[in-house]
């Protein structure tokens, strides 16, 4: 039996008595909701103790998610020996009115254009092992936080500048570097607000699960493949994996002689995409009439400060020789080629925690609109994926059925819930023998996979 009580009973160091009941009781009625999880939708699904005002009392109460979440995954999902890695990624969520906190418009990759809503960003720590994904951080995106007040300011004087723009434009710049600027160290570049506010919550999180997980490596999408979001991660002691431009402009150091004057030379050959060098060939695979060639380099790049660990995927298609390939990089320079590509593919299971968290767990249909009710609401969407990731072996042990979907775990709680709340009206209480299995039965309505 899939008991809850016991899987929360971890979290008595995050919570208080109060939140944890109202917690306990917020649990199942999520696993067991139909309809819309907003906070209406909860209480009429949740037993005794879960009035609306009590999941209102709830949503109201700050809570120390990170703390929360860490705390569960310490308990119920850290595996001993096994090597983890974080991810890190934005998720963006459809809001409409005009009175949610934080409300503007953020680029969401799934409409492919800037849409009004809500944007959150999560660290994740993923098992190599397993290839799972658990949420770790969830942290609103408050534009006026992350913009700084000299972005607020240029959009107040945007009229000011067009004026500034026409009359630039009649004084002819000299060619040359401008008299008076000064070398900028790449290493210490000036953080924007944005990078600033992603390190200060990545150094908190590795303060806190640096005496159970020593991880190395944090991965993170082609938008942060620049030198500030390198320095960014390298300051926290970690190695950063990503993703360059296709077209980037990579070099080989330079190996030559001396030339007798100035300062050494640095940069080498730049690198042809369509002519690497063989001798840098790791592996090759056909498959497909598609001919894969993954290259490993050592390179330099002219805004990078320090050199690059390069992987160049190179895909050939046989029959017409098109070309296509991606550049993979990291800033560990001795982590071997199938490690940084496989690292880099892991990224991906973060975004299995946003499909869960919108589809099954609340996070696309709350309406809270105060900062630490939607706070809660998208912390606990994340925690119920955390859930999941415990009651859904647990389910397909009981059940002997590998191939159970999170749909089919739904099914199961919302089965119970009909038995418990039909089995009330009965004058006498079943024998438990006859009460468990016609909750098996029950239980299995609306699943996809039946046992």
């Amino acid at each position: 039996m899939l008991c809850i009580a016991t899987l929360l009973e971890c979290l008595t160091i995050c919570l208080d008595t109060t939140s944890l009941r109202q917690l306990s009781v917020i649990v199942p009625a999520l696993l067991s909701i139909t309809g819309r999880i907003t906070m209406l939708g909860i209480s009429r699904w949740t037993d005794s103790g879960g009035s609306y005002r009590s999941v209102q009392r709830f949503f109201a109460t700050p809570i120390q998610w990170g703390k929360l979440h860490w705390c569960f995954i310490r308990h119920h999902l850290l595996a001993g020996k096994v090597s983890y890695i974080l991810a890190g990624d934005e998720v963006v969520v459809t809001k409409s009115g005009k009175e949610t906190y934080g409300l503007d418009r953020f680029f969401s990759s799934l409409y492919k254009r800037p849409i009004p809503g809500l944007c959150f960003f999560n660290f994740s720590l993923i098992n190599t092992q397993d290839r799972t994904a658990h949420p770790l951080v969830c942290e609103q995106v408050v534009r006026e936080q992350v913009e700084g007040p000299e972005k607020a300011k240029k959009k107040q004087t945007k009229s000011k500048k067009k004026q500034t723009k026409t009359q630039q434009s009649k004084v002819k710049r000299k060619p040359g570097r401008p008299k008076g600027s000064k070398n900028k160290n790449k290493k210490q570049p000036e953080l924007s607000p944005y990078l600033c506010f992603i390190q200060g919550h990545l150094k908190k999180l590795l303060r806190r699960i640096v005496k159970q997980v020593q991880v190395k490596y944090l991965t993170l999408d082609g938008a942060f493949g620049d030198n500030d979001s390198l320095q960014m991660v390298r300051q926290c002691g970690i190695h950063l994996i990503s993703k360059l431009k296709y077209n980037s402009a990579l070099y080989f150091a330079y190996e030559g002689p001396y030339a007798g004057r100035g300062p050494r030379k640095k940069y080498g050959d730049k690198l042809d995409y369509d002519n690497i060098p063989k001798k840098h060939l790791k592996k090759t695979n056909i498959e497909d009439n598609i001919r894969t060639d993954i290259y490993q380099m050592t390179l330099l790049h002219h805004r990078f400060a320090d050199s690059l660990n390069v992987v160049v995927i190179v895909k050939t298609k046989l029959d017409t020789q098109r070309k296509a390939h991606i550049v993979l990089f990291s800033s560990d320079l001795d982590l071997v080629f199938d490690k940084l590509v496989d690292y880099y593919k892991l990224r991906f299971q973060i975004e299995f925690n946003f499909r869960d968290a919108k589809q099954y767990w609340g996070l696309e249909d709350f309406m809270n609109i105060k900062q630490t009710s939607v706070n809660n609401a998208a912390n606990l969407a994340f925690l119920m994926v955390n859930v999941s990731h415990v009651l859904m072996p647990q389910m397909r042990e009981i059940n002997d059925n590998p191939d159970l979907h999170l749909r089919d775990l739904k099914a199961h709680f919302t089965g119970l819930k009909y038995v418990h709340e039909t089995l009330k009206l009965l004058p006498e209480k079943p024998d438990p023998i006859f009460y468990q299995h016609i909750s098996t039965q029950i239980a299995k309505l609306g699943s996809i996979h039946a046992a």
